[in-house]
C-alpha cells in the first residue's frame, strides 16, 4: 500500500498494465473508446494544470511515486473526491501515448462547450476534413494567440480529444476547445445570414490576395484538408475566395501557418482602421 498524503487515504500501487481499470483507460487511446466512455486522457503536468485552472471536470489522476514527490502542489490542487491512483512506471508507459511519459495522466470528462452566438462572432477559422492532430493542435494555439472567437471543424475531421491534439495545443485546448459541426453547409449559411463574411482559402489564381480583401467586417476563413484542400462544393458556399501568394515552385503551406497569416492580417486591418478613425474631442 502507498499512502496518499494529501487525502489521507491508502491507495494500492498498480503495477500491472493488465489491471482491468488500466485496460479500460487504455481504450481512451482510440476515438471509439473515448466516445463510448465519454472521457479522454490528459498527459503531463502542464496540461493537467491547465485543466485544473479552468475547472475542467476530471475523473481520476494516475501518477508515479516519483512524479508525486516532485509535484506535491498539483496533488494538493486536485478536487476532493477525485480518484488518485499511484502506478508503476510500467503502467504509466502503457497509459501514455508519448515515448517518455512525464509520470502523470488525468482522465477528463468529455463535454461540449457551447459556441458563442453568431451575433458575437467577429473572427474565426472553419476547417474541413482536417486529418493531422498536430495541425489541429497548432490551429488551436493560433486561434488563441490571435484572440479569435473560435475554431470549428467538419464532422469528418480528426477527433479533437486525440491526445496529440491536446499536446500540440500547449494547453490552450482547455480554453478554446474546437467545435465539431454536425452539418458544415447549414452552419456556413447561418453565418452568412447573420452578416458574417465567409472566405474560402484556395490556390485558385483568380482568387483575391488575402491582404487585398476587406477583413474589417466579421469574417470566417474556410481552410481545407492538408492534401486536397477544400471541396469544390464547400468553396461554393463561401462569399469569395482568397489566396496566399507563394514563391515559384511552392504549391502548399502548412494549414496552421495559413490560418495564422489570415487571422493576423484581419487583426492588422482592424487595428489600422481604428487608428485612422477620427477621434471625438
Amino acid at each position: 500500500m502507498v499512502s496518499d498524503r494529501v487525502s489521507g487515504t491508502e491507495s494500492l500501487l498498480l503495477t500491472s498494465p493488465k489491471n482491468p481499470w488500466i485496460r479500460k483507460l487504455r481504450q481512451l487511446h482510440r476515438s471509439q473508446g473515448r466516445r463510448e466512455q465519454g472521457a479522454f486522457l490528459v498527459e503531463g503536468s502542464h496540461l493537467i494544470e491547465e485543466a485544473l485552472r479552468v475547472g475542467w471536470p476530471l475523473q481520476a489522476l494516475c501518477y508515479t511515486p516519483d512524479w508525486a514527490s516532485r509535484h506535491p502542489h498539483l496533488l494538493a490542487d486536485l478536487p476532493k473526491g477525485l480518484r488518485r491512483q499511484p502506478v508503476s512506471p510500467e503502467v504509466m508507459a502503457a497509459l501514455c501515448t508519448t515515448e517518455s511519459p512525464e509520470g502523470a495522466v488525468a482522465v477528463a470528462v468529455s463535454r461540449q462547450i457551447p459556441s458563442p452566438p453568431l451575433s458575437g462572432v467577429r473572427l474565426g477559422l472553419v476547417v474541413e476534413t482536417l486529418q493531422d492532430p498536430g495541425n489541429l493542435g497548432s490551429l488551436i494555439r493560433v486561434v488563441a494567440a490571435a484572440g479569435a472567437d473560435g475554431l470549428w471543424l467538419s464532422a469528418d475531421s480528426v477527433d479533437p480529444e486525440n491526445p496529440k491534439v491536446l499536446r500540440a495545443s500547449a494547453g490552450h485546448w482547455f480554453r478554446r476547445p474546437p467545435q465539431v459541426l454536425p452539418d458544415l453547409f447549414t452552419w456556413i449559411q447561418a453565418c452568412r445570414r447573420q452578416g458574417i463574411q465567409v472566405l474560402a482559402a484556395t490556390l485558385s489564381p483568380t482568387a483575391s490576395c488575402y491582404w487585398d480583401q476587406d477583413l474589417t467586417c466579421p469574417t470566417l476563413f474556410l481552410l481545407g484538408n492538408e492534401g486536397a484542400g477544400l471541396r469544390e462544393s464547400t468553396i461554393q458556399q463561401a462569399d469569395a475566395q482568397v489566396r496566399i501568394p507563394m514563391a515559384k515552385d511552392v504549391d502548399s503551406l502548412n494549414v496552421a501557418m495559413a490560418g495564422g497569416l489570415l487571422l493576423y492580417e484581419a487583426l492588422r486591418q482592424r487595428r489600422q482602421q481604428l487608428e485612422s478613425s477620427p477621434r471625438l474631442e
